[in-house]
């Protein structure tokens, strides 16, 4: 049987136990997603607490961190999905996205409406990527991708 949860304390309190083994044993984003067999974002974004795994990922994450029978359940529920608290982010990562957003949001929702109609981009039916590349003035350059499946509205 499917389950979600109401609160997200116990999402967030796996999240920290499963950080501390992934630390712990000294294991990447990528491995954890091998041996659940899905995507390093969407396993990544689960075992923070947004997504719930199927059974199978569930029990080979869980096996993999360390995690008890009562993690594995957990990590099936579905969350209560949102990880950043009201206000503006502090984190200087996560604010870089958000000022991007309050630079590029009404352009990036100009031009998907100018291609696309009146809609909006699903975060459900959704791809992440991530890459490091070489800049070639120097250093390196992230190169992220969002994809997501264009819901348009409809009149009823």
């Amino acid at each position: 049987m499917v389950h979600a949860q109401f609160d997200n304390t116990a999402r967030q309190a796996l999240a920290v136990k499963a950080v501390d083994a992934k630390i712990r044993k000294d294991l990447s984003w990528q491995r954890i997603a091998d041996a659940a067999g899905l995507s390093v974002a969407f396993v990544t974004a689960a075992v923070l607490g947004q997504h719930p795994l199927p059974t199978a990922s569930a029990e080979a994450v869980a096996a993999l961190l360390d995690l008890d029978a009562d993690d594995t359940l957990t990590l099936q529920t579905i969350p209560t999905r949102g990880s950043i608290p009201g206000g503006i982010p502090t984190d200087p990562t996560i604010y870089r996205f958000y000022e991007m957003l309050q630079v590029y949001g009404t352009t990036l929702k100009a031009l998907v409406h100018e291609q696309l109609g009146d809609g909006i981009i699903s975060a459900i039916n959704f791809k992440l990527d991530v890459k490091k590349v070489a800049d070639p003035e120097g250093g390196e350059r992230a190169v992220i991708t969002l994809d997501g499946k264009y819901l348009p509205t409809k009149p009823f």
